[in-house]
């Protein structure tokens, strides 16, 4: 049994909810990705959950996330994280290549 002392705060239990920010970058109409879906605790898990069923990427970070999840919806990333979504969205590319070439493999084999 736990005394209230104990208990987490409410702020404690925000802070440990799962946060997700989905972003977006159209070369053809972005100058820089953009925030197009934001939330924590359930919001976070619908957002995770659309992402899984249309096969987008998910990378973990949570210092990013945390820095990510204080932008509004439709917001551009501002220049100061330029850098770090760079690094994450040119892994997603890369690790998305590698699923493509090993793709086309297995179907010239078959």
């Amino acid at each position: 049994m736990t005394t209230p002392a104990e208990q987490p705060s409410s702020q404690e239990k925000l802070t440990r909810l799962k946060k997700a920010v989905a972003l977006r970058y159209d070369q053809q109409q972005d100058a820089v990705p953009r925030v197009v879906a934001s939330g924590q605790g359930r919001v976070a898990e619908r957002i995770l959950d659309a992402a899984k069923q249309h096969g987008i990427d998910i990378h973990e970070d949570p210092d990013l996330i945390e820095l990510l999840s204080k932008l509004h919806v439709d917001q551009y990333i501002p220049e100061k994280l330029f850098l770090a979504v760079a690094e994450v969205m040119a892994y997603v590319y890369r690790v998305n290549n590698r699923v493509d070439q090993a793709r086309q493999k297995f179907q010239s084999i078959r």
